[in-house]
């Protein structure tokens, strides 16, 4: 798995080593979290997708996912409670509201009028106590029977450490997680369908964090981890947890630890998802 440590510098190696710019990262980020959120609730699902966006860069991931869904047929619907005055974050707005993609501050009346959340909030550099307007927003998620999809970590959860042991999310288990980049420690605590997606990384960069891109199937950007797949321990000895007796996982990232190879099935994280890229 990737540390917070590697996850940020990986992100920043991207930066400058990949040269690529933090645009460009969110929108491969965004553009694997509406493959992901495709696979597991297609259309005939239903069309409804709330989009719970939070500060940092996770939330941008969010907003770009929420243009490629609505470009795919899906109806989005906006609850972005703490928007900034980052020039990038704006702009990803101003694109959505440009398609009468519709933007709301009532989560919990959404909520009851949709058929897939996508949860945006909180990446994987989150830490410290949920405070409102999320909090209130984390219970709900974890009392919903609506099905949720998370962008590179539950919120609330910590990287290490999981779900915290008390308060919002400490029962937040969502139904899917798209991990960017690389699958993080706390999918050890994760129980759903577990995604990584992306196909840009440099080798240099890989081969610096003992990384291995998975083969990706036509034009996927993510790839599926088969229920009961159990990695191994990579060379540097961090153990990607992915296997899951009960549980289908994938990846949305955009590589996974030496030496495990993803056989993909049929089939977004990105690290970056660029999602994460200095993430909240």
């Amino acid at each position: 798995t990737l540390n917070a440590k590697d996850a940020v510098d990986l992100d920043k190696d991207l930066m400058s080593v990949g040269a690529f710019s933090l645009d460009q990262l969110m929108e491969l980020a965004g553009l694997s979290v509406s493959q992901a959120v495709y696979r597991v609730h297609p259309p005939e699902k239903g069309k409804r997708i709330l989009v719970a966006v939070g500060p940092g860069n996770n939330g941008g991931d969010g907003l770009v996912a929420a243009r490629h869904l609505w470009h795919y047929g899906y109806q989005p619907t906006i609850f972005y409670p703490k928007q900034g005055s980052n020039e990038l974050y704006q702009r990803l707005s101003e694109q959505l509201k440009n398609l009468g993609v519709p933007f709301t501050d009532d989560f919990a009346g959404a909520l009851k009028e949709t058929d897939h959340v996508v949860d945006s909030i909180f990446g994987f550099s989150f830490s410290g106590v949920v405070r409102e307007p999320f909090a209130s927003v984390i219970t709900a998620l974890e009392n919903t029977e609506v099905p949720v999809t998370a962008v590179d970590a539950p919120s609330s959860w910590s990287i290490e450490e999981g779900p915290p042991k008390s308060g919002p999310g400490a029962r937040f288990n969502p139904d899917n997680l798209i991990s960017l980049t690389a699958p993080k420690p706390l999918v050890s605590h994760f129980k759903g369908k577990h995604f990584v997606g992306g196909r840009f990384l440099p080798p240099s960069v890989a081969e610096k964090y003992n990384l291995d891109m998975p083969e990706y199937e036509g034009v996927d950007q993510i790839v599926e981890i088969p229920a009961g797949q159990n990695a191994k321990q990579n060379k540097v000895g961090n153990t990607l947890e992915q296997g899951r007796e009960h549980a289908d996982v994938f990846t949305v990232g955009w590589m996974y630890p030496k030496p495990l190879k993803i056989v993909q099935l049929k089939h977004t994280d990105p690290m970056l998802s660029p999602s994460s890229v200095m993430d909240n």
